[in-house]
């Protein structure tokens, strides 16, 4: 890259070869949790989510930073103090590219579920365990 940025290579990224399998953990949890209509399995469901969230945001972070930050020495354009770290959510000018990181359907879909378990909590008559 011209600036002096890795090349982006799925494959050397283990969080995209475990979150398959994170997300089938919470969707078969949250299933299980919602048939038995226990009121602990729901809140240490939603806890999970939460800190899942928490993890990853702060994952992709890290991953950013030391994608903006850690460049070629022998990058043919070097600007001083000049650091290319793609925003957490948002959009983000670098030098001549606008960088944009939005949230897509999946973490919709996650804020919805966490909507209606929530939802389900307040409402105790769809639960066990009042």
């Amino acid at each position: 890259h011209y600036i002096g940025m890795k090349k982006i290579i799925p494959e050397a990224i283990p969080e995209l070869k475990i979150m398959p399998f994170l997300i089938g953990f919470l969707i078969l949890f949250g299933l299980v949790a919602a048939f038995l209509k226990k009121k602990s399995l729901v809140m240490v469901w939603i806890s999970t989510i939460v800190m899942m969230m928490i993890i990853g945001l702060y994952d992709f972070y890290i991953w950013g930073y030391d994608y903006g930050h850690d460049l070629n020495p022998e990058a043919p354009i070097k600007i001083p103090g000049m650091v290319y770290q793609p925003p957490l959510i948002g959009s983000k000018q670098l030098l001549n590219m606008n960088s944009v990181s939005l949230p897509d359907i999946g973490a919709y879909l996650i804020g919805i579920s966490l909507l209606i378990a929530v939802f389900v909590l307040i409402n105790r008559k769809f639960i066990k365990g009042k």
